[in-house]
């Protein structure tokens, strides 16, 4: 699915991991929680605040749009998106570091192409043909 950032940092419900109408599963998948923990706490808040929790939850499942079940290209991609909303900043600094990463091997092939070696290589093949 082809969608800009605003469509991966979204809350969603998440009725395919769900028990009832994935609200937990949705929140748990929103902020990197543990879904039993979740679902832990929205019960003891239903038993200390029975009314609040249960309209506060009927209303979560009725206004939050369902997930895209192609929401994610793949598991890296989704991995991606996890990470980013657990932590900005360790997303932006491992995104720096790759970037970092590319523009060494870049500067490493640049160097070997520009070479006396890389092009005496190359007549030395020019002639096997």
């Amino acid at each position: 699915m082809s969608c800009d950032w605003d469509c991966h940092n979204r809350l969603y419900r998440d009725p395919d991991n769900g028990k009832i109408a994935g609200v937990c599963a949705g929140l748990a998948d929103y902020f990197s929680w543990n879904v039993d923990a979740v679902r832990f706490a929205t019960v003891v808040a239903a038993i200390l605040f029975s009314v609040t929790t249960v309209a506060l939850y009927a209303a979560a499942a009725f206004f939050l749009p369902r997930k895209p079940r192609d929401l994610y290209d793949d598991k890296e991609e989704e991995q991606y998106w996890r990470r980013y909303r657990k932590s900005p900043r360790d997303t932006l600094a491992d995104t720096r570091y790759r970037f970092r990463k590319l523009e060494r091997k870049l500067s490493r092939m640049e160097a070997y192409v520009t070479s006396d070696r890389y092009r005496l290589e190359r007549e030395i093949s020019d002639l096997d043909r």
